[in-house]
């Protein structure tokens, strides 16, 4: 989309939804219930403005894993360069998968995604509460297989993508709450990088739109973190799925329409 075709009103509502998804991952998550919507409403296709917000939001993700930067140190090397490897290969193969999914069948999945993420985001902490009581271990067999198959999810589309991982970590045995936010926040920087770009690479990204709001969602990041000991986080989370409910209503109106 060109630059100069996009009016005032449609720049405030891409920077005010891009700093408030800062505000939201640095919170309670939830993010991308905001950028991709704005993305849309203002004209930008529902594929490119898929990848335009995993590009928006990722910068969060290196700020949130330098904060776990001790517990990383303390796993395994060789574990940590391996579900690593996995992840990156998870967001490349779903965002080859965005790319050639057709628009008007990704169109139709749109609300059907974003209701499926609203609801793990309204679940996840019973999830990880549920999930650490009944701990199996560590090397479980299915812990890989299972990482695969959500960084490809992420690399198609980025809602709810922490909660998954942290339901795979605290199912496959990893008790620790900090170690398991680390190894979300890794594996979640990894695996945007790389489907950030592969969506590069295919010329799948609005420039414009998504370099103004990386700005808007790093100070949005940069606000909530700042004061996330002050905001009311059940309130805000509440926000958020009222946010998703709304969303997945109004995708769903205009693929039957």
């Amino acid at each position: 989309m060109d630059f100069a075709a996009i009016d005032a009103t449609a720049w405030f509502l891409l920077v005010i939804a891009a700093f408030g998804a800062g505000v939201l991952n640095a919170v309670a998550g939830g993010g991308s219930f905001l950028t991709f919507p704005a993305l849309v409403f203002t004209g930008v296709p529902p594929i490119v403005a898929n990848a335009t917000s995993a590009l928006a939001v990722s910068p969060g993700y290196a700020g949130s894993t330098l904060g776990f930067k001790t517990e990383l140190q303390a796993l395994p090397r060789r574990r940590l360069q391996r579900e690593m490897a996995i992840s990156a290969l998870g967001g490349v193969l779903g965002a080859l998968l965005l790319l050639v999914t057709p628009t008007s069948v990704f169109v139709g999945l749109v609300p059907v995604l974003l209701l499926f993420a609203t609801l793990l985001f309204a679940i996840g902490p019973r999830l990880a509460a549920r999930s650490a009581a009944g701990q199996t271990p560590t090397d479980s067999p299915w812990r890989e297989p299972g990482l695969l198959a959500v960084a490809i999810y992420g690399g198609y589309f980025n809602g709810g993508l922490g909660i998954l991982l942290m339901a795979l970590y605290t199912l496959s045995g990893e008790g620790r709450i900090h170690t398991v936010n680390a190894l979300k926040n890794l594996n979640s920087l990894v695996l945007s990088l790389l489907s950030v770009v592969a969506f590069v690479v295919a010329g799948a990204i609005a420039w414009h739109q998504g370099l103004v709001m990386m700005v808007a969602a790093t100070a949005g990041g940069f606000w909530g973190a700042r004061w996330s000991k002050r905001l009311p986080v059940v309130g805000v989370r509440r926000g958020v799925i009222a946010t998703g409910l709304v969303m997945s209503a109004v995708f769903f109106a205009r693929a039957i329409a």
